[in-house]
C-alpha cells in the first residue's frame, strides 16, 4: 500500500482549511442590529467584526436545550398512531405514513437547508425555523383531515432542520479546543429529546387526548424561540462569494473528493446500521422467549440508553486533547466488544442485554463527537455542509440497518443479526485503518505523519 496517495484536479471551489485562510474586511461599516428587519438584536449578541462572540458552557447548555426539544418534534407522533388512526377513522396502514413524512422532509431539509449556515446569517435562519415549525405544529393540534395533518408533517419535518443548524454553530462559537465538548453537549440533547419525546408523548396521551400531546409542543416550541432570541449570537454571513446552488455544488464535491470526508461517510453508514439493526433485533430478542416481554417493557428499555448518553457527554474533553482518529478506533473496538457479549449471552440472561445496551450506546455517542471532530479538520468555512453530509449518511445506515436487519431477524434468528452488528464494526475498523490520524487534507492512503496521540500542531489551528 503506497504511504500516501493523492487526489490531483481542480479544488478551487473547495474552500482551504481555516488555517490557511485570512479574514476579509468587512463590507458594511455598520454591523447590523435588527433580527427580520424589525426585531433589535440585544446589544451583548450583536455581530462585531473585531471579536467574535465565544461560547460558554451556559451557552451550550441552553443551545443543547433547544435542541433537545426540537429534535423532539420529529418523534412525538410515534407512541399516538393508533389513537390518531380511531381519530381520523383509518387504518394503521394510512396513519403510519405520518412519521415517514416527517422524517422524508427532515433528509430533505437538512440537503437544501442546514447548508444555509454557511452562507446566511445563521441567528435569522434560526429564529425563522423554530417560528415556522411552532406556527406548523399549531395545525396538527387542530386538524380534522388525515391528509391535512400528513402534509403539516412534512413541511415540520422540512422546517425542524434548525437543530442541524444549532450543532455546527456551538463547535463554530468555541474556541478550537472545546469544539468537541461544545458539540457533545449539543448532540447529547438531541439524543436526550429523541428518547423523552417518545416518554413523554405516551404518558400524556395515556391521560388525555393525543391532541394534547401537540399543544404541549406548542408551547415548548415558542418557549425556545424566546431562549434562542436572548442566547443566540449573532455572526457575519460566511462564504460572499459563493451563490446558493455553489453551495450545494461544493458540499456534493466535498461528499467524493474529500478522503476524509468519505472514510467518515462509510463510517457513519456502518455504525447507524449496526444501531438500526440493534434495536430491531433487540425489541424481536424481548419480546420472544426466554423473556416475553410486553410492549410496554420493552418501550421503557430504551430508557435504558439514557445512561449511555450521559456517560457518553464526558468524552468531548478527551478528543479536544487527542487526535480524534483515535477516539474512532478505541469506540469502535469497544462497540465491536459490547456487540460481541449481545451476540454470544444476549439471550442466556437479561444482565448480558443491559450491559450491552448501555455499552453500545454510551460508544456510540463517543463514536459520533470523534468523526465530528475528525470533520471539522477540514474546515470550518464548511461546517453546515459537512454536517449535512454527516447526518444524510447516517440516515442511509439508519435505513440500510433497519431494512437489512429485520430480513436477517427474519430468516436467520436475532443472533445471526447481532452477527451482523460484529461484522459491520470490523468494516469500520478496516476503513479506519486505511488512512493514519494525521495524514494530510488530500491524502487517501496511508501514514503521513506519524502516529502521535495527540493533536499534531496543524490540527489543533482548525
Amino acid at each position: 500500500m503506497p504511504s500516501n496517495t493523492t487526489l490531483h484536479g481542480d479544488t478551487t471551489e473547495i474552500p482551504p482549511p481555516d488555517h490557511e485562510k485570512t479574514s476579509p474586511a468587512p463590507e458594511c461599516p455598520h454591523e447590523p442590529t435588527k433580527d427580520l428587519f424589525c426585531l433589535p438584536i440585544p446589544r451583548r449578541l450583536r455581530s462585531n467584526s473585531d471579536k467574535q462572540i465565544e461560547s460558554g458552557i451556559w451557552m451550550n447548555c441552553g443551545i443543547g436545550l433547544a435542541a433537545s426539544f426540537l429534535i423532539s418534534n420529529l418523534y412525538y407522533c410515534q407512541p399516538l398512531l393508533i389513537q390518531m388512526a380511531q381519530t381520523f377513522d383509518v387504518s394503521y396502514e394510512e396513519v403510519s405514513k405520518i412519521p415517514t413524512l416527517l422524517q422524508t422532509g427532515y433528509a430533505v431539509g437538512i440537503f437544501f437547508i442546514s447548508p444555509l449556515g454557511d452562507l446566511i446569517r445563521r441567528r435569522q435562519l434560526l429564529l425563522l425555523l423554530i417560528f415556522a415549525t411552532a406556527s406548523l405544529t399549531i395545525g396538527l393540534a387542530i386538524s380534522t383531515n388525515l391528509l391535512t395533518f400528513q402534509i403539516l408533517s412534512f413541511f415540520i419535518g422540512l422546517t425542524n432542520t434548525s437543530a442541524q443548524i444549532l450543532a455546527p454553530l456551538a463547535a463554530d462559537l468555541a474556541k478550537p479546543e472545546q469544539r468537541s465538548f461544545a458539540y457533545s453537549i449539543v448532540f447529547t440533547g438531541m439524543l436526550s429529546g429523541l428518547l423523552i419525546a417518545r416518554v413523554v408523548a405516551g404518558v400524556i396521551a395515556q391521560f388525555a387526548s393525543w391532541r394534547v400531546v401537540y399543544y404541549t409542543a406548542v408551547g415548548a416550541q415558542f418557549s425556545i424561540l424566546i431562549l434562542c432570541y436572548f442566547i443566540i449570537p449573532d455572526s457575519p454571513a460566511k462564504n460572499k462569494h459563493m451563490t446558493y446552488w455553489g453551495i450545494l455544488w461544493t458540499m456534493m464535491k466535498y461528499a467524493v473528493t474529500e478522503p476524509l470526508m468519505m472514510q467518515i461517510e462509510l463510517i457513519a453508514i456502518s455504525t447507524s446500521a449496526c444501531f438500526a439493526s440493534y434495536w430491531v433485533s433487540l425489541t424481536f430478542l424481548l419480546g420472544g422467549p426466554p423473556y416475553n416481554y410486553s410492549t410496554l417493557v420493552i418501550g421503557l428499555f430504551g430508557l435504558v440508553g439514557i445512561v449511555g448518553v450521559i456517560l457518553g457527554l464526558f468524552t468531548g474533553r478527551f478528543i479536544d486533547s487527542y487526535a480524534p482518529w483515535y477516539g474512532v478506533m478505541v469506540s469502535t473496538i469497544l462497540l465491536l466488544g459490547f456487540q460481541a457479549i449481545q451476540t454470544g449471552a444476549g439471550g442466556i440472561n437479561i444482565a448480558p442485554v443491559i450491559i450491552s445496551c448501555i455499552g453500545l450506546d454510551a460508544f456510540r455517542q463517543v463514536l459520533i463527537i470523534s468523526m465530528v471532530a475528525m470533520m471539522f479538520s477540514i474546515g470550518m468555512e464548511a461546517v453546515s455542509r459537512l454536517n449535512a453530509l454527516f447526518v444524510l449518511t447516517y440516515y442511509i445506515g439508519q435505513i440500510m440497518g433497519t431494512s437489512v436487519g429485520t430480513k436477517v431477524f427474519v430468516h436467520h434468528g436475532w443472533r445471526a443479526c447481532a452477527a451482523l452488528g460484529m461484522a459491520w464494526y470490523g468494516f469500520q475498523i478496516f476503513v479506519l485503518l486505511l488512512r493514519g490520524p494525521h495524514c494530510e487534507r488530500r491524502t487517501w492512503l496511508g501514514y503521513q505523519g506519524g502516529m502521535g496521540l495527540k493533536k499534531n500542531a496543524v490540527t489543533a489551528l482548525r
